[in-house]
């Protein structure tokens, strides 16, 4: 299942990046795992941190753990595994108490997340070029301008408390410059590499 988030990536990303990525990343995997089936999307995450950007919605930690909790619940037999590929990092305690919760209840609940240790955090290169490669129609490459360029351990006890506005006033946590539809056909075949090895068969 596919988990997103619809908040905002600067000026040149839309809502849905999270989302869209996190839906071509399942796509893959499923495409290489036997049996496998992708569920529906769930498009709004936890994305508090960006509070105060226009279009950016959060329904919160609380209630996306006992979204995905209640949805592994009703999951019938048919499915002998349950995988949310997850494509927005302001999501991880939902789906660390979410998972804890089926553990609990004889369920599993099992969890990838993006990860590219040599990416940037948010709305920078990493993820224009993965929207470049999967719908540059969205792309606003004319509006596209760096943000906060510090690691993002650096900047995490500031959002943390104030939120991304605090740090990146554009919304963007890297640079955007010399993105490419080409990189992010790169990009998107290591995370689903990263994904299938996790996942496995």
């Amino acid at each position: 299942m596919p988990l997103g988030a619809t908040e905002q990536h600067g000026p040149h990303l839309p809502l849905d990046t999270d989302t869209r990525i996190a839906e071509a990343v399942a796509a893959g995997v499923a495409g290489r795992i036997a049996g496998a089936a992708v569920g529906p999307t769930v498009a709004i995450g936890a994305s508090g941190e960006h509070a105060g950007f226009p279009g950016t919605l959060s329904i919160g930690t609380r209630v996306l753990a006992d979204l995905l909790v209640e949805i592994v619940r009703t999951a019938g037999p048919e499915f002998g595994r349950f995988v949310v590929v997850n494509g927005h990092g302001g999501n991880a305690d939902a789906l660390r108490a979410a998972a804890a919760t089926c553990r609990a209840e004889g369920r599993l609940l099992e969890v990838w997340s993006i990860r590219l240790p040599d990416g940037d955090a948010h709305a920078g290169r990493t993820e224009t070029s993965l929207l470049l490669h999967l719908a540059p129609d969205v792309v606003r490459l004319d509006r596209a301008e760096a943000g906060a360029t510090a690691p993002l351990e650096e900047l995490l006890p500031t959002m943390i408390e104030q939120g991304v506005r605090a740090v990146a006033p554009n919304g963007v946590l890297g640079d955007p410059a010399g993105a490419s539809a080409e990189e992010g056909a790169v990009l998107l075949e290591r995370l689903v590499d990263d994904a299938v090895a996790q996942i496995g068969g």
